[in-house]
């Protein structure tokens, strides 16, 4: 779902924020008035006193978005590389409306079949800036949103910055998000 809203929300419990893109833990009030930028990928970013701030979904019900249970990825025959590209869709920069595959931030995704039909899954991911704060927070979303699949064992996910990111990486979908196209 992608909500943004012109309107202020009114924060219905005190909950936890994180600035955008320093990744220094903030809370936010009670009563805060804030206003909902982008809702991808079941995180929120939202901007408070001029600032940008990202809250998770486990807070959204502060927000007044109903509570929703996610279940594990059941999946037809083998675990694969494109399928877990595909579930990484889902992840997204807290500062760009595009996923996370899109904006050419995964330079490598590997799967390795275990023992009794479960997976160990690699990947190597940047950021758009290497000193991006936000960096240890995109990993832990790739590593929650491999986890949604019931057979993945384990999970490793390494941020690397060899090659830099450029823009060249964006596929002609993020271009056309972005007004580039």
């Amino acid at each position: 779902m992608r909500l943004s809203t012109s309107e202020p929300i009114t924060v219905l419990r005190d909950c936890e924020a994180l600035l955008i893109p320093t990744a220094v833990p903030i809370e936010i009030p009670k009563g805060s008035e804030i206003y909902i930028q982008q809702s991808l990928g079941g995180q929120y970013t939202v901007l408070i006193n001029g600032n940008l701030a990202r809250v998770a979904s486990k807070d959204k019900d502060a927000l007044g978005i109903e509570e929703t249970q996610e279940e594990a990825i059941v999946v037809e025959g083998a675990l694969t590389a494109e399928k877990v590209l595909e579930q990484l869709k889902h992840c997204f920069d807290p500062e760009i409306p595009v996923n996370i595959v899109d904006l050419g931030l995964i330079y490598r995704c590997e799967v390795e079949e275990q023992i009794d039909n479960q997976y160990r899954v690699e990947v190597d991911m940047t950021l758009t800036a290497p000193g991006c704060g936000m960096g240890p927070i995109l990993v832990s979303d790739v590593e929650n949103k491999i986890k949604q699949f019931a057979v993945v064992q384990e999970v490793a996910v390494e941020l690397v910055f060899d090659p830099p990111w450029s823009m060249d990486r964006l596929t002609d979908a993020a271009k056309l998000e972005l007004g580039m196209m």
